[in-house]
């Protein structure tokens, strides 16, 4: 597969499983900066291998839409510029897993950063949920920034200045949890700079392997 890192020592996978129904619950995490076709894979991964695909941020959009009193409290710290405490998007994915029938996830932009990261651990850890491999789409900077520029979705935040301060939030931020898991093995890198048809013969292989 050339492009893809296995890192080495990768050992079996762990057994992760709900203690509330019993079931074996695989949840693998999707990292990636913006523009790097996460999004795009997730979809192809879904329609494949029959994941349930959750995204951090549309649960906490979904929420605020909902109009209960914890999405009114989502709506005014993302009003104030605040981060949302991790706790609570942690609860909303912990909801959604429970809740969903389902026992396989791809938990998509999350965690964003270490403390992410540590409170999902600490939170999930009666649940024995935890993330089965890393799957990190790698894309050079250049490359997302023109993705972003050219797929035209209306979004206020696809301008040059915002691009580029997302991207050093995800520099910043991001990298240090992949870094992380990388030094559990956990880590399968994509490069995702190749057409989507060829990144997903990539993913398809690494998934084959997890389902097998």
């Amino acid at each position: 597969m050339g492009s893809v890192t296995d890192t080495a020592n990768m050992g079996s996978v762990t057994d992760t499983t709900n203690t509330e129904s019993g079931k074996k619950v695989t949840v693998i995490f999707v990292l990636g900066g913006p523009g790097s076709g996460k999004g795009t894979q997730c979809t192809n991964i879904v329609q494949n291998f029959g994941y349930t695909h959750l995204s951090a941020g549309d649960l906490l959009r979904a929420e605020i839409k909902s109009g209960s009193e914890n999405g009114t409290m989502i709506q005014n710290m993302i009003k104030e510029g605040k981060i949302v405490p991790a706790e609570v998007t942690i609860k909303l994915l912990q909801k959604a897993i429970q809740e969903s029938g389902n026992e396989k996830f791809l938990i998509d932009g999350f965690p964003r950063n270490e403390e992410n990261r540590a409170s999902f651990e600490s939170i999930v850890r009666l649940l024995r949920i935890v993330p089965e491999i890393v799957l990190f789409f790698d894309c050079s900077e250049e490359e997302m920034e023109k993705r972003l520029l050219n797929r035209n979705q209306g979004r206020e935040d696809d301008n040059i200045e915002t691009i580029r301060k997302r991207f050093k939030v995800y520099m910043e931020s991001s990298l240090p949890v992949i870094q992380y898991y990388g030094n559990l093995g956990k880590v399968r890198r994509i490069d995702a700079a190749k057409p989507i048809d060829v990144v997903f013969e990539e993913v398809k292989a690494i998934f084959e392997k997890v389902d097998a």
